[in-house]
């Protein structure tokens, strides 16, 4: 089976919800702590359409099993040229490439629309994710301490970064 990466629709946001849900409700990846309604997943897809920004899927056999999309990095205009992404596999299709399918393509957006860097924020905890952003040549620049609250625990929230250019 082959994977098809591509531009969501509004309706591949019960698929996207999915994923986030999962992730708020049993991991540290996101710092939420209620699950979203499908309303919530359509109000954020309008306003990354509306911005410009892209959300793509990851579909295999008609099943969204990932996504990503990326934004600027902080709402102030000197802050233009630099994106923060964000990318979530399903978890019975994690280790098949799909991350690595969606990074690509991310990646390969930002410097087409003339981005000069991408910003990763990746829970502390997380070594395959630390990894996997290394392997795209994302370098670690900075680590917040105990900055997220979650699971009776504190958090600390390492930014990595790769120039575009």
């Amino acid at each position: 089976m082959r994977v098809h990466i591509r531009q969501a629709t509004m309706e591949d946001m019960e698929g996207i919800l999915e994923i986030v849900n999962h992730e708020i409700l049993h991991t540290t990846v996101l710092y939420h702590y209620e699950k979203l309604s499908l309303e919530q997943q359509k109000k954020w897809f309008k306003r990354k359409t509306e911005d410009g920004m892209p959300v793509l899927v990851a579909e295999l056999s008609s099943k969204v099993v990932g996504y990503g999309t990326f934004g600027i990095f902080r709402p102030w205009d000197a802050y233009r040229f630099s994106v923060e992404h964000s990318i979530y596999v399903h978890k019975d299709y994690r280790h098949r490439g799909m991350g690595k399918l969606l990074m690509s393509r991310l990646i390969d957006i930002a410097k087409q629309n003339g981005y000069h860097t991408m910003i990763a924020g990746v829970d502390g905890s997380s070594d395959e994710s630390l990894k996997f952003h290394k392997k795209f040549g994302f370098e670690e620049v900075g680590t917040f301490k105990e900055i997220g609250h979650k699971f009776d625990k504190w958090l600390d929230l390492r930014f990595l970064q790769l120039f575009l250019e």
